[in-house]
């Protein structure tokens, strides 16, 4: 029996998304903004995409679920490192490029975020008081959590421990055969669980419940930029190897400090900058939001690929949070108003008061 490497497994995963939606390459790649030659490639297994936004507009076109989403991308980082070993050793094990004909976030929000890899929050009724914005952010990460619970559930994985006598001989069980070359969104085990603990050890503000979620998605890409390797949010083996033996720390600023340092920055409005930032990120410095088009959001103020470009910046910058203040204010005073944050922005904004008796006389 012929065994499918991963590449094929990816390649025959996209096909059947774009089989079941009955599109062609050509209206693929109308649709996505790729090349059809691009398409055609992915789909038939003759290359795999150095990114996996790509792929996953593909499948977003083709009307794939979150589960299907969450396993297109775990079948892509596998086929990515079988890539990057047959290339050799000058090729890194966890490359990626800036995704084919994609374009450019327009805004320092998220213009269409991943919904695997993001919590989707329902709009909170424009003007409504700070509570009861906080309500409906509550409501939207419940949602979002549930979801992806009974998505796993669904899925039927469950989270077990790896037993000691598949850990690696050195005793580093993430470079076991009981781990694999590569560890991803949507994954259940042990492995994760190694994962989470050394990101907490160095700092991270995490939940350790071997669960590769969204949570973990967001703490690993953190960690592989403050740490100099290719954001691409999967754990291979350079960032095991970081993992093991970096210096990287990941402590960074509390919610009643950014808070503070808000204020203090955005005088002129530092409530409703305030707002903006708990809105984006929750008030998490180290807050990375991907979106369909190839592009995160990065830091307090989820300052985009493309404001980054325009600033001069880099996503390690944007994970500094006196940086990523700083950068916002540059951009709210450009107009001194919120338009970067539309999406934040409408939630500010006031209902006019009704006239008065007196005045309507």
């Amino acid at each position: 029996m012929k065994r499918f490497t991963a590449a094929e497994r990816f390649a025959s995963r996209l096909r059947e998304l774009r089989q079941r939606a009955d599109y062609s390459y050509e209206t693929l790649a109308q649709k996505t903004g790729t090349s059809r030659s691009s398409v055609h490639r992915y789909c038939t297994g003759s290359s795999v995409p150095q990114d996996y936004g790509p792929a996953h507009r593909i499948a977003v076109a083709c009307g794939a679920t979150p589960a299907e989403l969450r396993e297109l991308h775990r079948l892509w980082a596998l086929a990515d490192v079988e890539r990057a070993e047959a290339a050799g050793p000058t090729a890194p094990a966890e490359s990626a490029e800036p995704a084919e004909h994609a374009e450019p976030a327009e805004s320092a929000g998220p213009a269409e975020p991943v919904e695997s890899f993001a919590s989707a929050e329902p709009a909170p009724p424009a003007g409504g008081p700070a509570s009861e914005r906080r309500s409906w952010r509550r409501l939207g990460v419940a949602l979002a959590v549930t979801g992806l619970v009974l998505a796993l559930a669904a899925w039927g994985v469950s989270v077990l421990a790896s037993p000691a006598d598949d850990t690696a001989p050195d005793g580093r069980l993430l470079f076991s055969d009981a781990c694999g070359p590569v560890i991803s969104m949507g994954q259940n085990d042990g492995c994760v669980r190694d994962v989470q603990e050394r990101l907490r050890g160095r700092g991270a503000r995490i939940g350790v419940d071997g669960s590769f979620g969204p949570e973990t998605l967001r703490r690993v890409t953190a960690f592989q930029v403050l740490a100099g390797l290719v954001p691409n949010g999967v754990v291979g083996d350079p960032t095991k190897k970081a993992l093991h033996e970096s210096q990287v720390r990941m402590e960074t600023w509390s919610p009643e400090k950014v808070r503070q340092r808000v204020r203090e920055v955005f005088t002129e409005v530092p409530d409703d900058a305030v707002a903006i930032a708990d809105c984006q990120s929750f008030l998490d410095p180290l807050h990375i939001l991907p979106n369909t088009n190839g592009s995160r959001n990065w830091g307090l103020f989820q300052i985009s690929d493309a404001r980054l470009g325009e600033l001069g910046g880099t996503p390690a910058q944007a994970l500094d949070p006196e940086w990523n203040i700083q950068a916002a204010r540059k951009l709210w005073s450009r107009e001194r108003d919120f338009g970067d944050w539309p999406h934040c922005e409408r939630a500010l904004r006031k209902t006019p008061a009704a006239p008065s008796a007196s005045a309507s006389r």
